[in-house]
């Protein structure tokens, strides 16, 4: 089946997270990665926001 071009990982520019989703990785967890960047962590906790160095999506931590 092909996919199309909308349907890639990691097009998000802006996501908001909680406690919940901590640790947060970038392709998320239930996101599929096959077509992502590598996942790696960010350590979001200690500033409340966060930018991937691979797609540029910030995380913001809500209740930060």
């Amino acid at each position: 089946m092909a996919l199309a071009n909308t349907d890639q990982a990691c097009t998000l520019r802006h996501a908001e997270i909680t406690a919940a989703d901590l640790p947060l990785s970038c392709p998320p967890r239930d996101e599929r990665v096959w077509d992502a960047h590598p996942r790696v962590y960010l350590p979001i906790e200690a500033t409340g926001s966060m930018l991937c160095p691979y797609c540029g999506t910030r995380y913001t931590l809500k209740n930060k």
